[in-house]
């Protein structure tokens, strides 16, 4: 995939700004990378929900969350 937001070594508290300006600023499909950490998941996820954006992590990369629509 061609547009990806990698966030390993961003500290949580620059994480929301982050990815609310890339996913307003970047055409689907995108993926964001976020690790391993739950923390840094869940804060992309509630951003992309407010959004209304669609979504999915696949079951082999469990640190990337595709983002398509």
């Amino acid at each position: 995939m061609k547009n990806k937001l990698d966030l390993h070594g961003l500290k949580h508290s620059e994480v929301s700004s982050i990815v609310e300006d890339f996913i307003l600023t970047t055409k689907t499909p995108f993926s964001i990378i976020t690790g391993n950490s739950n923390t840094m998941k869940g804060i992309t996820i509630n951003i992309l929900d407010n959004y209304e954006f669609k979504w999915v992590i696949l079951s082999n990369n469990l640190g990337e969350i595709i983002v398509f629509s």
